[in-house]
């Protein structure tokens, strides 16, 4: 063991000794190593330094390259820059030279127009005082040859111009619609004829006046107007509405009468028709003169079923009624109402209150035409009085002092008490008759005649039966026996035959060329009323080319001084 043990104390002495030479080698080949990871490390280092520096090479080679294209770039830039900023330029100058070449020439448009527009309202002036001048040149030769002024008034297409209530087909109920009557200009009507089959075919109407669609009452009576002076100066005037029934004529004449209420207001002046109108006229062209030297009656009748009736009539008691009327033509051969109430009015407010009792009592019937249909004519006439003294006949309207001296003359022959007595008188017997005392004093009466006639009427179209029937049959005949009379006058015949119906006797004359006449036509625009529209302008047509010589004024006696 001993031994054993010797031998291994030995053998481990020898292990310790190669393990302390392994150790050094360990140490050794550490070093080296370590040497080695160094050596490795600076090459690395080289290596990359060397890369880098490639690479450094290259980029900078390749900015120099990118640089050098960039600059080229630019200077193209620069220089596409510079030719497109010359190229503007010289566009703006050019468009700037242009802008003002273009003022220069709108300055001068400008300057061409101002002297259109001059040029364009001096040929305008000059052409409505030519217009003016051909017109009272126009009115005048009328007047010389008594023709009869015909103006025609369109009324706008309404609710009921459809055919609703007749059996048509839908196609023709359509063409019932359209609109065939025109206005061409102011003294043109045009209509446009069609039948299924035929070409259309136009057709003119020549009238003093003609009123489109759109034209408002002033308008109409701003033509009207100028016969009211005419009234004054000595002359009767007649103002009558023609036309088929639902065409506008009672609107024409009165203004818009509503359902259940007749009355009209003098505050609704936009509405108001040419009656109303012309009664403010009247009175207002009155109040211009001497007051006292006049004063104004008004009757109210109607022809229905070819009897005339007194519409301000009153009973014992009062009360209006109508009361039926005859018709004679006295010895001077000229047509009279005897026993027809005269009231005597002062302003238009008293003579609108009167109309209305007196329309109050006209006759009216719904018919399939019109809900409204007039039944009767209506006639309202205006009696003016004008008084004169002996030594003024003949020159009524000399200077103020002369109007001022009859004033007072007339207020001290006439008082008011008195012409307020005489309120109500017959044509005979009325108070200006009874009024002539003394010898210096004379009388003359002019009238105004304000005629509403009752609506032509097809009898298939308006679908009347009994006693509307018989009443649409009196009034086609009236109206056929006033173109009767026109026709013969237009003729010159020997006999007019006045007395073939009511109508024209009472009218006898102002037909016959008493008083300067005024025929409003009034037509339906639509196709529905085409026949109808036809008849009415040709009634006018026909009117027009009536000569009935000179209308008559109503002179003044002249007396002499030493009567």
């Amino acid at each position: 063991k001993e031994e054993r043990i010797v031998v291994l104390e030995t053998e481990n002495a020898a292990l310790h000794l190669k393990l302390a030479e392994y150790q050094g080698l360990a140490g050794r080949s550490t070093n080296e190593i370590l040497q080695l990871y160094a050596a490795h490390g600076q090459q690395m280092k080289l290596q990359r330094s060397s890369v880098v520096t490639q690479l450094c090479g290259a980029v900078k080679k390749r900015l120099k390259q990118d640089l050098k294209s960039l600059r080229s770039f630019a200077l193209e830039l620069s220089k596409d820059f510079q030719r497109q900023s010359k190229t503007c330029l010289y566009q703006v100058l050019a468009a700037v030279q242009g802008i003002q070449l273009q003022n220069e020439a709108m300055q001068m448009f400008q300057i061409k127009a101002f002297d259109l527009e001059q040029s364009l309202q001096e040929v305008t002036e000059r052409y409505e005082k030519e217009k003016q001048k051909r017109k009272a040149l126009h009115n005048s030769l009328i007047e010389l040859r008594g023709n009869i002024r015909v103006h025609c008034r369109i009324r706008p297409l309404l609710p009921f111009d459809d055919a609703e209530g007749l059996s048509v087909s839908q196609d023709r109920r359509r063409n019932f619609s359209e609109k065939v009557a025109y206005a061409a200009d102011d003294e043109t009507v045009l209509v446009k004829c069609s039948r299924p089959g035929h070409a259309s075919l136009s057709k003119t109407f020549q009238f003093e006046r003609v009123y489109n669609d759109l034209e408002s009452q002033d308008a109409v009576f701003a033509d009207v107007a100028p016969l009211l002076t005419s009234l004054l100066d000595g002359y009767n005037v007649c103002i009558m509405a023609y036309g088929q029934t639902g065409s506008g004529k009672t609107y024409t004449m009165l203004g818009p009468q509503l359902e259940g209420n007749l009355a009209f207001s003098i505050e609704e002046e936009s509405e108001l028709g040419i009656i109303p109108r012309a009664t403010q006229e009247v009175f207002r062209l009155i109040s211009e003169k001497p007051p006292g030297s006049y004063w104004v009656e008004v009757s109210v009748v109607e022809v229905y079923n070819n009897e005339i009736f007194d519409l301000l009539a009153k009973d014992s008691y009062g009360k209006v009624f109508g009361v039926k009327r005859d018709i004679v033509t006295t010895r001077e051969g000229k047509s009279d109402v005897p026993l027809l109430t005269h009231e005597t009015v002062e302003n238009a407010s008293e003579f609108l209150h009167l109309v209305n009792k007196g329309l109050q009592l006209r006759v009216t019937h719904p018919t399939l035409v019109h809900a409204h249909s007039s039944r009767s004519h209506l006639v309202v006439t205006l009696t003016i009085t004008t008084v004169v003294f002996g030594d003024n006949f003949g020159t009524l309207w000399e200077d103020e002092q002369t109007s001022q001296r009859l004033n007072k003359e007339a207020s001290c022959t006439f008082p008011q008490k008195m012409r307020d007595s005489k309120s109500t008188s017959s044509s005979r017997a009325s108070s200006p008759v009874q009024l002539e005392a003394t010898e210096k004093m004379k009388q003359v009466k002019t009238r105004l005649q304000l005629v509403d006639l009752a609506g032509s009427e097809c009898v298939g179209m308006s679908g009347v039966t009994g006693a509307a029937l018989r009443e649409t049959s009196f009034i086609n005949r009236s109206l056929s026996a006033l173109a009767d009379v026109l026709g013969a006058i237009a003729e010159q015949r020997a006999h007019i035959p006045y007395r073939n119906s009511k109508l024209t006797h009472l009218l006898q004359d102002s037909v016959g060329g008493d008083a300067k006449l005024l025929v409003m036509l009034c037509i339906s625009p639509g196709q529905k009323y085409l026949t109808e529209s036809m008849q009415s302008l040709g009634f006018g047509t026909r009117a027009r080319q009536v000569q009935r010589g000179q209308v008559k004024k109503k002179n003044f006696p002249v007396l002499s001084k030493g009567k």
